[in-house]
């Protein structure tokens, strides 16, 4: 049996309803939540409002909004890349553990009297070790004709197995009292704080660096239509003598450099060292953050501003509420779904086909 409802493209979508669709997906997002407190006994209305205001009343909140901002936006910048270029990293977490990891190597070899110019050097390896890690998806791709979505998410079991293997034997800190972590990071490879009383860092500042380069590579230069007509219209870009293997390693490796990027400035940031956890899931959420941002990257800043709520928001429902650690996931898995629902809407028509009916071929 076939099933009765078909999905159309709407040849003209509506601008305002395409506008309007992400603000009524978080709309959508914040009922569907109230109703899910309701049914585990809970007020609705204040349990709201711990999630959504709470967190945002004192300065330090804000402070630890935009820590968990940053490497959401670093992340889902590449892999809005990669997804304009029809590539499908979902291995960001994986690219982002190497970077951390390669980035606290170096910056465990600074000394007491380096200078906070060492910072560069620990970037720069992080940067280094999230661009091989996705040269490896790259390569497989290429070579093998892997496909890039199995191959990154396997990708991200074995860093994080690697990077519990590290600060377990090589990394561990003698004096830590055998627990699995590295030795603090001294000043010089540590980001200072940028606002006195908060936990936020100066890795904001290349956040927004980020956030510049990504919108100037796809909005001013070539290498971005490259990127964009290799997405669309992948036969255009092979007849206009686009190199599909060269956007497959462009894009990965720049998504995996941003994302070893955002897991450094994590480790080097808050955290202070290597622990076997280093990322509470920023790598997959930053999937989200890239489909509500509509893969434009200076819209990543509002989509990273809410998932990173529903961060602060959960962990003070855990403590206020008593509610279990996974609603910051529910909800992130919400408003992915209210996005797909409304989107859907927007660019899609629905025609009923009914239950007897022959195949029919969209347009």
């Amino acid at each position: 049996m076939n099933f009765p409802i078909a999905l159309f493209n709407r040849p003209n979508p509506n601008k305002f309803l395409a506008a309007l669709s992400p603000f009524m997906a978080v709309f959508l997002t914040l009922i569907i939540g109230g109703l899910i407190f309701a049914f585990m006994g809970k007020d609705p209305f204040y349990s709201m409002y711990v999630v959504c205001i709470e967190p945002l009343q004192t300065l330090r909140g804000w402070g630890e909004l935009g820590v968990k901002m940053t490497p959401l936006i670093l992340c889902a910048l590449g892999l809005l890349v990669c997804y304009r270029a029809n590539v499908w990293n979902i291995g960001a977490e994986g690219q982002l553990i190497v970077g951390a990891l390669a980035g606290g190597v170096v910056a465990l070899q600074a000394g007491p009297d380096q200078s906070q110019l060492y910072m560069i050097w620990v970037l720069l390896a992080a940067m280094a070790g999230g661009a091989l890690y996705g040269a490896i998806v790259a390569w497989l791709k290429d070579k093998c004709n892997a496909n890039e979505i199995l191959v990154s998410l396997m990708l991200v079991y074995i860093a994080e197995l690697f990077l519990s293997w590290a600060v377990q034997s090589p990394l561990r800190d003698p004096q830590g009292l055998g627990f699995p972590q590295s030795p603090m990071f001294e000043t010089a490879a540590s980001l200072p704080i940028m606002i006195p009383g908060t936990r936020l860092h100066w890795g904001v500042a290349l956040v927004c660096l980020a956030l510049f380069g990504v919108w100037l590579i796809m909005s001013k230069m070539f290498i971005g239509f490259q990127v964009r007509v290799s997405g669309m219209a992948p036969k255009a870009a092979a007849y206009a003598g686009f190199s599909n293997r060269a956007m497959i390693y462009f894009v990965l490796l720049l998504s995996g450099a941003l994302a070893g990027l955002a897991g450094v400035i994590e480790i080097t940031g808050p955290i202070g060292q290597l622990t076997p956890k280093i990322s509470p899931g920023y790598g997959f959420a930053a999937i989200i953050v890239a489909f509500v941002a509509r893969l434009k990257p200076l819209n990543t800043v509002p989509a990273a501003f809410i998932m990173a709520l529903f961060y602060l928001g959960g962990e003070l429902a855990q403590s206020r509420l008593g509610t279990p650690a996974a609603l910051t996931g529910v909800f992130q898995g919400l408003l992915l779904f209210c996005i797909m629902v409304c989107d859907s809407f927007v660019f899609f028509k629905f025609k009923w086909l009914g239950f007897s009916h022959k195949k029919e071929v969209a347009p």
